[in-house]
């Protein structure tokens, strides 16, 4: 996959110009990352924002106890890194690569450099990351306002999926349940309901197809 197709297809940037996709394009260096590859740790430089064009990433932080939580699972189409970078701080979490993944990085100092220089794209990297916010308070919301079931549903319903409904599940099994705040028994258990309830099947180990999408909104909403 070629950077221009990476960066076409990064919601991060998708309302920016053709002249600016032309300008992040040119910047771009291309990251090919093997699966258990440590990308960075917490007090890193930021080295520049990583569009995710293959693969999957898990961005995690380790709490007083040792234990891993997930923060962010960053699939096709997602991004990392992008908040240091724009705030000009060290990286805050762990980085690691989960499936084999092919990225492409924007150079830290070449987006800054954009982002002085350039008023209009500013406008437009805002628009991207009032997207990103947007979807960080709907993950908080679920997790105040929703039970197991209806985290998982919620997390089906915004996974890409194909032109057979299949989705596929990015990551461990452990770690989707981490980002959801379940415990990995929570999360199979109400996997197991979906299943025997007719609502999605499970295709592979890494992908289930969506059978009852009304029914799945109608739990991503309890």
């Amino acid at each position: 996959m070629d950077k221009a197709a990476i960066l076409a297809n990064c919601s991060l940037f998708q309302g920016v110009s053709p002249a600016h996709h032309r300008r992040l394009v040119e910047m771009a260096r291309k990251a090919a990352l093997p699966a258990g590859t440590l990308v960075f740790k917490p007090g890193d430089p930021c080295p520049g924002i990583y569009c995710v064009g293959i693969g999957s990433v898990r961005i995690y932080r380790l709490g007083a106890s040792g234990k891993e939580h997930t923060l962010h699972l960053a699939g096709p189409g997602q991004t990392f890194a992008e908040v240091a970078v724009i705030g000009q701080f060290a990286c805050p979490a762990y980085a690691e690569v989960t499936q084999t993944a092919q990225c492409a990085l924007l150079p830290r100092e070449g987006i800054l450099a954009m982002i002085r220089d350039d008023h209009a794209f500013c406008i437009e990297l805002l628009v991207g990351m009032s997207q990103w916010v947007r979807q960080l308070t709907g993950r908080l919301e679920d997790m105040v306002l929703r039970g197991a079931d209806g985290r998982v549903a919620r997390h089906l319903l915004q996974a890409k999926a194909d032109s057979r409904g299949a989705v596929g599940l990015e990551g461990r099994k452990k770690h989707i349940a981490s980002q959801l705040n379940l415990t990995s028994e929570t999360y199979s258990r109400v996997l197991r309901r979906l299943v025997d309830a007719q609502v999605v099947e499970i295709v592979d180990g890494r992908r289930l197809r969506i059978l009852d999408k009304a029914s799945l909104q109608i739990l991503s909403e309890q």
